[in-house]
């Protein structure tokens, strides 16, 4: 066989290998099944992570699915449903007391303030603390760090929750809003973009934020059991190298490129909303700049638990919390 027939052998089994090899590289793609505590522009770094393609670059397929409030998502994480929750760290810490074998580890952090904000019924011109006294003020599920970081805030002002005024803490976290919106309480702590949808509304009105009264706490970070990490180390770093590229993205682009690009996530909230609640995160840098939990914000969000009385036992940093994937992807 001469040269030129040569080469155009060699072509042909290239084009006829080309399938297999797509073939090869697509069975080559790992499925990460993710469950989020509720659908929020507070977590505008794991959409953009999704819509910009930074799973996929790294070889990962996304499943999202919203849980609906922090037992339920730990619960479909401890019962196998998903993989990876994106839940307030406390509940990692509720699990470890109860002594678990295969404690859940928080590897990723995504936000770092509290994301709620105080809204009012009635608008207020002046407002100030001392005006919820006397008052009803629905809030969040009892031992879930909204709740925890509502109380501490409370605390911080002179009020307090069980004897100044009516604290409404038995509606599921999926009905706060709905309840509030059919006339039960004078406050109620919101999410966004909910928060801000209510006040275009006239529903209610923003007086006050617990992120920025709050601090800088791990108020919802990427977690997994301990057995996963182990049998998918390199899943778990991909899945955080996405993560920190989708962070330094949202830090260095402008509000509205956020917003375009997390807006296929929240088809029934216009796109002024959305820039609105972005800018207002961005703001009080709620948004986690890298995937890093330190000491300093475990502790604070213990000594926040313990302030509501909720702190079973206090952990120790390095028992719940793995640096080293983000320290890895970082140093990259």
């Amino acid at each position: 066989m001469n040269k030129k027939k040569w080469a155009i052998s060699a072509i042909v089994i290239f084009l006829l290998l080309l399938p297999l090899i797509s073939c090869i590289k697509s069975n080559n793609v790992e499925t990460v099944r993710v469950g989020e505590v509720t659908r929020s522009i507070f977590y505008a770094p794991q959409y953009v992570a999704i819509s910009k393609g930074f799973f996929e670059k790294e070889g990962l397929n996304v499943e999202l699915k919203t849980t609906w409030g922090g037992d339920k998502t730990m619960t479909s994480l401890l019962s196998d449903g998903i993989d990876v929750a994106l839940v307030g760290s406390e509940t990692s810490i509720y699990v470890a007391a109860q002594g678990s074998n295969d404690p859940v580890i928080n590897f990723a952090q995504l936000t770092e303030t509290d994301g709620t904000f105080l809204v009012a019924r009635e608008k207020a011109e002046n407002f100030s603390w001392d005006q919820l006294k006397g008052k009803t003020f629905l809030g969040q599920r009892k031992g879930g760090m909204p709740q925890m970081v509502g109380e501490y805030v409370l605390k911080q002002h002179d009020i307090d929750p069980k004897k100044d005024l009516t604290l409404i803490q038995n509606i599921d976290f999926a009905n706060v809003a709905n309840a509030f919106a059919s006339g039960t309480g004078d406050y109620v702590q919101l999410f966004e973009p909910t928060a801000s949808i209510f006040e275009k509304e006239g529903k209610g009105y923003i007086v006050a934020s617990f992120g920025e009264e709050s601090g800088t706490v791990p108020y919802t970070t990427f977690m997994s059991k301990q057995s996963f990490l182990n049998a998918n180390p390199e899943a778990a770093e991909k899945f955080t190298r996405a993560i920190y590229k989708a962070q330094q993205w949202v830090d260095t682009h402008s509000t509205k490129e956020i917003a375009e690009a997390i807006a296929p996530f929240f088809e029934d909230t216009s796109m002024d909303t959305i820039e609105t609640v972005v800018e207002r995160y961005k703001s009080q840098h709620s948004y986690a700049t890298n995937p890093i939990l330190d000491e300093k914000e475990w502790e604070n969000l213990q000594n926040i638990m313990d302030e509501a009385g909720e702190l079973p036992k206090r952990m120790k940093h390095d028992t719940l919390v793995n640096t080293k994937i983000a320290n890895t992807v970082m140093g990259e």
